[in-house]
């Protein structure tokens, strides 16, 4: 097996790894994207390869970027501070280890709720705020999925005309 192949198949490996990142928080999301396919480039060291990366770079950080922004300025619209996400944040990694996995997103979301209540003092008002911080995440997961998507339809695309084109030595 050649050096192309074997970096091929474990960037693959790191770019869906990637993929899950960007659903479940927990494993790295976007940036293991790029790492792969800065790797990838390197040892396959094409023109084709750079402009893969190139285009896979982009599309990750417009992704992470449009996502930051977006789910930024929803919360803020809403007043939600960082005080009541920092809390859904450490009872999701709490809610990680109690309950593998779907703890994450019940910590979160039990987290953000107990801050909103405690500040605004009301329950049902404090769902309506944890409700919107939750719809603002999940747009901002979207778009960074979405972008990933396309980046890894770049990579696989450059992946197939490599191999369809290059002559084995």
């Amino acid at each position: 097996m050649t050096a192309d192949i074997v970096v091929t198949v474990l960037a693959a490996l790191a770019m869906l790894v990637g993929i899950v990142g960007i659903v479940v928080p927990v494993l790295p999301g976007s940036a293991t994207i790029a790492v792969a396919a800065l790797v990838w480039a390197i040892v396959i060291g094409t023109g084709p390869g750079w402009s893969a990366f190139a285009a896979i770079t982009v599309l990750v950080a417009l992704g992470m970027a449009a996502g930051w922004v977006l789910t930024g300025r929803r919360l803020k619209e809403r007043g939600i501070p960082n005080r009541s996400l920092l809390i859904g944040g450490v009872l999701a990694v709490v809610g990680f280890f109690v309950v593998p996995v779907v703890g994450l997103l019940l910590g979160f979301v039990a987290g953000l709720w107990a801050a909103e209540w405690k500040r605004l003092g009301d329950p049902r008002q404090a769902w309506d705020t944890s409700w919107a911080a939750l719809k603002a995440a999940g747009i901002g997961i979207l778009i960074e999925f979405s972008c990933a998507a396309l980046a890894l339809a770049v990579f696989t695309g450059t992946v197939i005309h490599h191999f369809v084109t290059t002559v084995p030595a």
